[in-house]
Parts: structure tokens; sequence; C-alpha cells
């Protein structure tokens, strides 16, 4: 069995959560942003990107709460494995932080598309 300190992965998990919290307060902020641009006089083409970008951002926050719980979940249970196991991980949570890191990424790569998606939609509405 590969000997991963369990300090190592947690400090990992701490990265992921706190990048997730970037994420949730840019996303915030965009969705303010998105209703002052609703208060304008859009076409109805415009008033449909408005929609669906406000379907996105309130999504893709569950989806970061979501994701942020679960790491939070699977550090605690590390942390309680620190003790049970001598701070060594075993193979069934390096198997969940592994899955977890490729959720991490997958939303990750969702965000930074919507992202750009909004940014695309605000030069077009200014």
């Amino acid at each position: 069995m590969v000997q991963v300190e369990i300090s190592q992965l947690t400090q990992e998990c701490n990265g992921w959560r706190e990048q997730l919290r970037t994420y949730r307060e840019e996303f915030t902020q965009d969705e303010n942003k998105l209703r002052q641009v609703a208060g304008k006089a859009l076409s109805k083409e415009q008033l449909q990107e408005v929609e669906h970008l406000h379907n996105q951002f309130h999504i893709q926050l569950i989806n970061i709460h979501d994701l942020k719980q679960t790491i939070k979940v699977h550090d605690r249970k590390m942390n309680f494995e620190q003790a049970v196991f001598n701070g060594s991980a075993n193979e069934d949570t390096l198997a969940r932080h592994e899955s977890l890191h490729e959720e991490f990424q997958n939303l990750e790569q969702t965000l930074l598309s919507l992202r750009s998606e909004f940014s695309d939609f605000l030069s077009r509405t200014s």
C-alpha cells in the first residue's frame, strides 16, 4: 500500500474549498451584474441569454455548494482516519480523494466556460 500522508490530502482539500469559495463570490457578483443588465432595454435574444445565464449561475452555485460540502465531509473522514491509521490514508480514502479531485476539475472547467460566456455577453450588451 502506498503511504500517503493525510495532512497532504487535507491541504489539497483546503485548496479546493478555498478556490470554490472564490468562485462562489465571483458568480454571486456576476448574478448582480446580470440583474443590472436585465434592467436595460434588451432584444428578445438577449433576454433569452439573460435567462440562460441566470439559470446557469443558480445551478453552478448549487454545484459549488454541494462539492464544497462533499469535500468537507471527506476531509473530516480523513482526520478521523489519521488517528486510527497513524496518519496514513487507506486505499478507499485515496480513491475517494482522486474522485473528488476529478469532480473539482470538471466543475472548474464548467465554471471557467460560464465565466467566458458571461464575459462575452457583457461585452455585447455594454
